[in-house]
């Protein structure tokens, strides 16, 4: 049954944070010590890392792919993924940043290149003991 009864919300004042008191502004006679910008002066330029010497520059870090590469021009055979990450490792040109299925995001990396790149890919892939597995198209 519904009663005819209104409700009705009772709202509390809000109370207004109190206002700080503001300092006078500095007459003109006090000169301030920072100079005014000029409206159309130009942002500081970036600073600019010096030059790195050929010698001393840094190897940059092989992909899983550029390593995998490296592991089957050497090897000359026919290697699925997880024996090419195992390789990888072994001669520390990649090392899994700590995923659970490194071998998994290969075999999407070189199938991505296969389909991308078609015949001028570094990778073809090679059927053995019905498992896929990858010969660098690279070596004769």
């Amino acid at each position: 049954m519904a009663t005819k009864k209104t409700t009705t919300k009772k709202t509390t004042a809000r109370k207004t944070p109190a206002k700080k008191a503001v300092a006078p502004k500095a007459t003109s006679s006090a000169k301030s010590t920072k100079a005014a910008p000029a409206k159309n002066a130009k942002p500081a330029a970036k600073k600019t890392k010096p030059a790195a010497s050929k010698g001393g520059a840094k190897a940059k870090k092989l992909s899983a792919i550029d390593a995998a590469a490296k592991v089957l021009a050497t090897v000359k055979e026919p290697m699925n993924c997880k024996e090419l990450v195992e390789a990888m490792a072994k001669k520390k040109l990649w090392i899994s940043p700590g995923g659970k299925t490194p071998h998994a995001t290969l075999y999407s990396a070189i199938l991505r290149e296969i389909n991308g790149k078609g015949k001028d890919a570094r990778f073809k892939k090679a059927e053995r003991w019905g498992a896929s597995c990858f010969v660098d198209s690279l070596t004769p």
